[in-house]
């Protein structure tokens, strides 16, 4: 295996231990009380939970109210968890989700993840005797386009609450008014594809007070466009109050902001994808937090050649050279050990046929393009990641969409998985990387995996996101 010295590979070592006795780890205490409440908050479903997490970043964010990091601070939102029954019963709760789920061409649902994902909340609103009103885009639709209507969801939604859901055929109107007044207690009224209004996306504030008439509080659960400002995720809050996060949403803000801000170290980045420009913030936020940073996919030729390596026919980016050099002279400042795979796949050509070799970084052929890790630095990632106690993975190690390059990323998912079996907080970043992890079949493995792309990496780049902007905040808990 070739040592982390070799050329291709920066291993930035922190020369003391400054770094890590400067970021003190967070005990919180167990007291019963403490410990029911973020858990409510957090909503957990799946096989993957970890309280102890929960506690830490729960009492960690609220405990630096007004002094900690503003990404942290200005998304301490209040949850429909801490809503009672009383604030709930009766009351007619307009629930904005993300149920932008794939259909085949019979209109038959492929992957139901986001619908799951939002049956918490809505099962929490109805048990308490509200009467939801959920409203959802699909697709992109130019105006009314009936092959992006939500009615080929109601079965399956309808099949996982246990209750009979209403569709309306609009999301606004005189009609949609009435079956909302018909509503009982514990009822789901599901509204049309609020994106059939180009309103929508304007945040016109007529059709957001339009959409927020029809109820008496909000509930935003729909991560996937919280990093949108449009009327149904942003606009209605001004109409409607309380405005509050739902469960999912509470549980990607206490991972992706919480988790990551104050891990449980050592902590691990693994950031992939074919280009530099699309992950420069991602990069340069993660690199101010993490311990370990290890990059793949096809931005590596970029470093690489910023090092002045050969890169064959590898995808660079010329423009971003510089700033590849600067990223890597910022992790050795930052004491933040920095891997780059030491050896690559390299193929004749992008095509899931083409011919293949396993090439040391340092010497890849002219003609030939790197199109994932290679096997010693698989190992090498593995060993670095046995060290951690948190770790985030966003974007893929390869082109694992073709089988012959697809080792590297499979080979980090299920790494993962180990880990989180043996107690590692696992968040996989959205996008490809929760692709990878369904395609592994080690999804449920993991600590957290993210319903958002591109909120997702909004969020690690350190945004605000003005659907969660626009939610009450929550009242601090004393700790």
């Amino acid at each position: 295996m070739a040592s982390a010295a070799t050329p291709g590979s920066l291993s930035f070592l922190p020369t003391t231990s400054s770094r890590t006795t400067s970021r003190n780890r967070y005990t919180p205490s167990l007291s019963t009380a403490f410990l029911r409440t973020p858990l409510r908050r957090l909503g957990f479903s799946s096989v993957a939970i970890d309280p102890l997490l929960s506690l830490h970043v729960a009492a960690k964010t609220r405990s630096i109210q007004g002094k900690g990091v503003k990404g942290v601070v200005s998304m301490v939102k209040k949850s429909v968890g801490d809503l009672t029954a009383s604030d709930l019963k009766g009351k007619k709760v307009f629930v904005r989700a993300d149920l932008n789920v794939p259909l085949d061409d019979n209109q038959n649902i492929t992957d139901d993840t986001r619908i799951r994902a939002a049956i918490p909340t809505i099962k929490h609103l109805i048990s308490n005797g509200a009467k939801v009103i959920l409203s959802s885009h699909l697709g992109r639709p130019k105006g009314v386009t009936p092959k992006f209507s939500l009615t080929p969801l109601v079965p399956r939604i309808s099949e996982l609450l246990g209750i009979k859901v209403e569709k309306a055929d609009d999301c606004i109107g005189p009609d949609v008014e009435k079956l909302v007044a018909a509503l009982p207690e514990g009822g789901v009224l599901l509204l049309e594809n609020v994106r059939f209004y180009k309103e929508e996306e304007k945040n016109d504030p007529e059709f957001a007070q339009k959409l927020a008439s029809l109820a008496d509080l909000y509930v935003n659960d729909a991560f996937g466009t919280a990093h949108r400002a449009h009327a149904s995720t942003e606009g209605v809050t001004k109409f409607l109050k309380p405005s509050v996060a739902g469960f999912l949403l509470q549980k990607e803000l206490d991972y992706l902001v919480g988790a990551v801000s104050n891990p449980k170290r050592p902590f691990a980045a693994i950031v992939g994808g074919s280009k530099v420009s699309s992950k420069i913030g991602v990069i340069e936020s993660l690199l101010a937090k993490c311990d370990i940073l290890l990059l793949g996919g096809g931005m590596i030729f970029t470093f690489y050649k910023a090092q002045g390596l050969s890169v064959g026919s590898s995808l660079v980016e010329e423009d971003k050279i510089e700033l590849a050099t600067s990223l890597l002279e910022k992790a050795k400042a930052l004491g933040v050990s920095l891997l780059l795979p030491t050896d690559v796949v390299v193929a004749d050509k992008f095509a899931p046929d083409a011919n293949t070799q396993i090439v040391p970084a340092s010497a890849i052929p002219d003609g030939w393009m790197g199109l994932d890790i290679g096997p010693d630095s698989i190992k090498t990632f593995n060993a670095a990641l046995d060290t951690t106690k948190t770790v985030i993975w966003n974007g893929p190690m390869g082109v694992f969409e073709f089988e012959k390059f697809a080792a590297g990323t499979e080979a980090v998912a299920n790494k993962l998985a180990e880990l989180s079996g043996k107690g590692v907080t696992t968040i996989i970043g959205g996008g490809d990387s929760v692709a990878a992890v369904e395609k592994v079949g080690v999804a449920e493995l993991m600590s957290h995996i993210s319903t958002g792309g591109g909120a997702s990496l909004e969020l690690l780049e350190g945004k605000q996101l003005p659907g969660v902007l626009a939610l009450d905040e929550a009242v601090p808990v004393p700790v």
